[in-house]
């Protein structure tokens, strides 16, 4: 049941990644396209628009536009390693909000992308490498904030969405844990 919770907790962030609004340029003249409800354009080459991720991706794949966001990419994730490794234990530093979802998005593309491509392929692994190494770094982290008791929100405030969750459940099942094996009762 835990495991159910927390993938919904996981898949609730991604569908808010994916409906999140991303800047395009329009590469070409589009006319309004309507999509179940939906109405997008028209497009004026060169000019730049707001639209939800999810459509960017369909109209950057059909050439309209190009998604102008920021790359999510390993000297990225070096950069969070770096900061990651040198806290204290106690520390734990603040991620972009959709850091987990475009994670999970480039290991996907790296990986997809890294079938008979030696290059890509060594890039994935080094991705992945960094990757587990942050996660697991962060997860110690909240496992000794989840199991420290104390007024802690201005350490958790840099928590993202999933991490918070965890957090959350981890306290909980400390706490009663705590409490069963100390044989207190809750007043």
């Amino acid at each position: 049941m835990a495991h159910e919770e927390t993938s919904l907790t996981i898949k609730d962030a991604d569908l808010a990644f994916e409906n999140s609004m991303v800047r395009v340029i329009a590469l070409r003249e589009s006319p309004k396209l309507e999509l179940a409800g939906l109405s997008v354009g028209p497009f004026e080459e060169g000019k730049e628009y707001e639209i939800r991720l999810w459509l960017a991706r369909e109209l950057e794949k059909a050439g309209i536009v190009r998604i102008r966001d920021e790359p999510f990419d390993s000297s990225m994730l070096h950069k969070i390693h770096w900061t990651e490794r040198i806290q204290a234990a106690g520390k734990i530093s603040a991620l972009p909000p959709t850091f987990y979802p475009k994670l999970r998005a480039l290991l996907s593309s790296l990986k997809e992308g890294s079938l008979g491509d030696a290059e890509t392929l060594r890039e994935y692994e080094l991705i992945k490498r960094l990757s587990r190494d942050i996660v697991d770094c962060r997860l110690k982290k909240i496992i000794s904030l989840a199991s420290t008791p104390g007024h802690k929100s201005h350490i958790v405030r840099n928590l993202t969405v999933e991490e918070r969750d965890l957090y959350k459940k981890l306290e909980a099942i400390i706490d009663a844990w705590r409490k069963e094996i100390l044989g207190v009762v809750e007043e």
